[in-house]
């Protein structure tokens, strides 16, 4: 599973550490996943803080009361 060597053992558990593609792809889909939250933070930033446009639409078409 890891890359062999020594490893570090906790109540009997030995973990190695990993390899060096590992540790680079980590750190690039890590890179990737906050990527892609401040993408749609960025889109739909509006929605989140006011709630769907849709509703505010509604409202102003029958004068703001129901």
């Amino acid at each position: 599973m890891g890359s062999g060597g020594p490893g570090v053992t906790y109540a009997g558990m030995t973990l190695h550490h990993p390899a060096a593609w590992q540790k680079w792809t980590g750190h690039g889909l890590a890179a990737l996943m906050w990527f892609w939250v401040f993408v749609r933070i960025y889109h739909d930033g509006d929605v989140l803080i006011w709630g769907p446009e849709i509703h505010f639409k509604h409202e102003d078409k029958h004068g703001g009361h129901h």
